[in-house]
């Protein structure tokens, strides 16, 4: 068996669990599958049952507990489970000294977030965030073009989603919308009560699973959840940014149930090393940013999109505009390193080798930076947040002008699920 100290020889296989295997969780176990997929664990039956069938030999469980006390030869563990519970399974899994892939976000809260880059850290595991982009070569060509100076030092950038909007690929999920008032009897596939696991007790209803769960604020993290570790990942590590010195935030109707349909959100980060402080705003729902005035008549901005806007220039989706700019512009050298793929970076790692891209010690902040936006939405605070946008303490973690929204940064556990028992 594999431990955290990477002693096995890398050429055995990894034995690996997978939790939550009926929507991304499939597609993560079978980017896996040159590994050993030993167990599989889904609450759904039914909603697993591609996966089941995919991997006939995998033993199979409804409660991620069980499985962890009775699969003594497992060595990693995937998480793709709905977000309220990403945390609770990803923590006993690395107490457990199991490495651990976990989908975006990492966590339900901000305080989540912390707690597993500090577990993993102290535990030696390997880790690895499902937000597959960051193993790109956009990411690392918008890193090496920000380096050379390409647009000069960038002070503004605009990161939009049409999420949770109809868009390119439909439907996605609803948002702004109340908490069904019918109680369907629960389907027999399904386990509902480890459905909810640490979630507040609520009856059981097709409006959050499968899949739905995301714009509800007990279960998911909305749009910003959802895309904001994929599409600001690159910002991050292009401008180099850690925490922000403000969050404030602008949406369309919300209620203590469900995220807004469309959001605005604005983090201001301060200066770091030589680059300059620095505007970031995330735009869902369909929102975007103005037109910039150098892209081409004609040119569509994209149902999503990033724009960077430095002193000498801009880069939209990764080229300068316009594009006759972007043709004049000598490439730079490829001076990172390219990856070896997303998941083969988290295997490598499990077997000893370097830490993989998005590994808990990077998008542990990130997340939590994330989340910080979903806070600034919350309808508990929109009176106060009328009045003044919400002030970040990094020393102290903690908002300081604003200890109410403090509260948020955490949340309260369902007897039985919480990440502080373990």
């Amino acid at each position: 068996m594999l431990g955290g100290n990477g002693q096995t020889p890398p050429s055995e296989k990894l034995n690996i669990a997978c939790v939550g295997v009926g929507g991304k969780g499939y597609s993560d176990a079978e980017s896996l599958s040159s590994e050993n997929i030993t167990a599989l664990c889904d609450v759904d039956d039914q909603y697993a049952s591609r996966a089941f069938n995919r991997f006939p030999n995998a033993k199979r469980y409804r409660d991620f507990r069980v499985m962890l006390e009775k699969e003594k030869n497992i060595d990693a563990v995937v998480v793709a489970t709905p977000d309220h519970t990403h945390a609770l399974i990803s923590v006993t899994a690395i107490k457990m000294g199991k490495h651990v892939y976990c989908q975006k976000p990492l966590t339900h809260t901000v305080e989540e977030a912390r707690m597993m880059r500090q577990v993993a850290a102290e535990m030696g595991v390997a880790t690895q965030m499902g937000n597959q982009g960051q193993a790109s070569e956009h990411t690392r060509l918008i890193q090496e073009f920000i380096a050379d100076g390409a647009i000069g030092p960038v002070r503004e950038v605009h990161v939009w989603t049409d999420r949770p909007m109809q868009g390119t690929f439909g439907v996605y999920w609803p948002q702004g919308v109340e908490r069904p008032g019918d109680q369907p009897a629960v389907p027999e596939h399904i386990d509902w009560d480890l459905w909810l696991g640490p979630a507040p007790v609520r009856p059981y209803h097709p409006a959050y699973h499968p899949f739905k769960w995301r714009g509800w604020w007990d279960f998911g993290t909305g749009a910003l959840g959802d895309i904001g570790c994929h599409a600001l990942d690159s910002v991050f590590r292009a401008l180099k940014l850690g925490y922000p010195l403000s969050v404030q935030a602008s949406c369309s109707r919300v209620n203590s149930e469900t995220y807004p349909v469309a959001s605005m959100v604005t983090y201001a980060f301060g200066a770091r090393g030589e680059m300059p402080p620095v505007t970031v705003r995330w735009y869902d729902g369909g929102l975007k940013p103005p037109r910039p005035v150098e892209l081409e008549p004609g040119r569509r901005m994209g149902d999503g999109g990033t724009l960077y806007i430095g002193d000498k220039g801009k880069i939209l989706d990764g080229r300068i505009i316009p594009e006759t700019k972007m043709k004049e512009y000598t490439l730079p050298a490829k001076t990172l390193p390219r990856s070896i793929g997303h998941y083969e970076e988290w295997v490598a790692a499990c077997k000893g080798g370097k830490p993989a891209g998005a590994n808990f010690g990077f998008a542990g902040p990130l997340t939590e930076v994330v989340l910080m936006g979903n806070i600034a939405l919350r309808v508990e605070l929109r009176e106060k947040l009328m009045q003044q946008k919400l002030l970040w303490d990094a020393e102290k973690k903690e908002f300081s002008n604003l200890p109410e929204a403090d509260v948020f940064l955490k949340k309260s556990y369902r007897d039985g699920f919480s990440i502080y028992d373990l």
